[in-house]
């Protein structure tokens, strides 16, 4: 049934999001490394670290997180390694029990040498983690790592596991976001099976992949890779063994994508569609690259317009994000919108026909993209064009959120924040290529 393209807008506002995804949602934040240009994926598989501000252990009497105000309980993750012999564990309980440190949860992750401990504790107000830190100390935990924990870390690891397995088994493109969910705050970085320009690929990497300390290298379902790094803790056996076994999964299930469409009225009475795109869509996305003026395609690509066709695959496949296609009566698709799990931020790219511009098609697919960016906890929108572009300044005020305004490299930055984030940390940068 087809209804006004604005009333559709009003009504998105008002959808229940799934309770899958709103499970999944609470895990651990994460931040991931922000790239800039729009160039296809390389052969650089080295994931960033984090930068100086976001790295939060091991603890060292100067904790980077904020502290509680006195008489306040506060929650607190922990992890210490202690020896792997029978009295050690119940020293450190008592030790915290001492200081009136309540043990919410704790699992074990078994090394070769020694255990290593993840606590959630509700702390008096009034201790610092360089306390809690020093308390561990002296009962024998070693290579100490603490940070501030919120309500969301109350879930049970199992519970979040499962949470994670559903949103994976109901949409490809979930994975990564997963992964992070899993893993706290990590780089994420996924290169496809041939990378463009050359470069090495995912055969130099084992099947069952590669667990180095603090980076994780795991085959792709369909032969790519992934690179998983968090410097600022290693990764354990177990960790690697779950996020193995969640691309497993998502290697078993195949292909897939959620059903379903909108029919939306244009303004002058046209009934186009709004739906999720995959690879499926690439000679359909390559014929309107075709009907596309030089200029279009140049604002949105930044780069040679011979060069555009070149993007399509790696912007179509669900392993690097979604895509949002916008399809006429007749079946011919004059819009598209894809959200990229990149860095710590998460790209938005925007591209609408010529002949269909001005018609509200691209203000439609940034709301989408963005509510779908919100759901998935980012705390940011970056909406990156020319400042000529009137029509992109106007679809970013009409999200009726704060901005922000920028120069960066040439372009204008605009800055949309979200309000407050449902899961992992993150920011969106929209990237358009005509005014909507």
């Amino acid at each position: 049934m087809s209804r006004d393209i604005s009333d559709a807008t009003r009504a998105k506002q008002d959808r229940p999001v799934r309770a899958v995804a709103r499970s999944a949602m609470e895990g651990l934040q994460t931040w991931w490394t922000r790239r800039h240009g729009h160039a296809p994926p390389t052969s650089d598989t080295d994931a960033r670290s984090p930068s100086r501000k976001q790295q939060t252990g091991p603890s060292d009497g100067s904790p980077a997180t904020p502290e509680a105000a006195p008489g306040e309980s506060a929650l607190w993750r922990m992890r210490t390694t202690v020896q792997d012999e029978p009295g050690s564990l119940a020293a450190l309980c008592t030790a915290l029990a001492g200081r009136r440190v309540d043990i919410l949860s704790l699992q074990t992750h078994p090394l070769a040498e020694g255990t290593v401990d993840e606590f959630l504790l509700r702390a008096p107000g009034e201790l610092m983690a360089s306390d809690l830190t020093q308390v561990v100390s002296l009962a024998g935990g070693a290579d100490t790592w603490i940070e501030r924990a919120d309500a969301h870390d109350l879930v049970d690891a199992p519970t979040r596991v499962l949470g994670l397995a559903t949103r994976t088994a109901l949409d490809a493109a979930e994975l990564p976001l997963a992964l992070r969910q899993l893993l706290g705050r990590c780089t994420i970085r996924q290169l496809p099976a041939a990378p463009v320009g050359g470069g090495r690929g995912a055969e130099h990497v084992p099947v069952e992949g590669v667990l180095e300390d603090t980076v994780m290298r795991l085959r792709a379902p369909e032969g790519g890779l992934i690179t998983v790094e968090r410097p600022y803790l290693p990764f354990t056996p177990a960790e690697f063994a779950r996020a193995r076994a969640l691309v497993e999964l998502d290697a078993r299930l195949g292909p897939r994508m959620p059903a379903g469409q909108d029919v939306l009225t244009l303004p002058e009475g046209n009934e186009i569609t709004v739906r999720r795109a995959d690879a499926r869509d690439l000679e359909a996305a390559k014929a309107m690259h075709e009907r596309c003026s030089a200029r279009t395609l140049a604002m949105r690509y930044h780069g040679p317009v011979g060069d555009a066709d070149r993007y399509l695959s790696h912007l179509l496949s669900p392993r690097f994000g979604r895509t949002l296609a916008v399809q006429t009566a007749s079946g011919r698709i004059v819009g598209l919108g894809h959200l990229m799990w990149d860095g710590d931020e998460t790209e938005v790219a925007l591209l609408v026909e010529d002949k269909w511009q001005r018609r509200g098609i691209g203000a439609e697919l940034l709301e989408r993209l963005v509510a779908m960016a919100a759901e998935a906890g980012c705390e940011s929108v970056y909406a990156v064009t020319q400042a000529s572009n009137t029509g992109m300044v106007t679809a970013m005020r009409g999200l009726e959120r704060p901005l922000d305004y920028q120069i960066e490299e040439g372009t204008l930055v605009i800055t949309a924040r979200l309000g407050d984030p449902l899961g992992v940390g993150g920011a969106v940068r929209v990237t358009n290529a005509e005014a909507p």
